[in-house]
């Protein structure tokens, strides 16, 4: 690693490898609630909600992805990050996003739509929306 404060992250989704370096932190929408991980964190492992991860380099910059689960692991100054999806902010067609929103907002009169489907659709598209408008 390049200085004794960084630890090695690891972007991973179905479609192969997003991410790979050495990093200050990473922040996570953990299922229980957004944590970061620092140099010598405790070791972990934890499922992913539905948000933003940011991921601080060492020159400062931060990178982020728009998450939609999966599950985080650090052990030994190295996080590993396995999400379902994991979109850069330039990835992003916010339009689409805009549709999709409303399109899952419109499911949510249908008696035959899954509440709990519906509620995860809407969350997906609002976090994609505002990675996206943050770019």
């Amino acid at each position: 690693m390049a200085t004794t404060n960084t630890i090695h992250a690891q972007v991973l989704t179905p479609e192969g490898s997003k991410f790979e370096g050495d990093v200050l932190s990473v922040t996570v929408p953990g299922s229980s609630g957004s944590f970061q991980m620092l140099h010598n964190h405790a070791p972990i492992v934890s499922s992913l909600d539905v948000g933003p991860v940011l991921i601080q380099k060492e020159d400062n910059t931060v990178q982020v992805y728009a998450v939609s689960g999966g599950f985080v692991e650090m052990t030994g100054n190295k996080v590993t990050l396995l999400a379902e999806r994991a979109t850069e902010p330039e990835d992003i067609d916010l339009e689409s996003a805009r549709k999709e929103l409303e399109k899952a907002k419109q499911k949510v009169y249908e008696t035959s739509s899954d509440p709990e489907q519906v509620r995860r659709e809407i969350r997906i598209a609002e976090n994609l929306i505002s990675v996206g408008s943050n770019s």
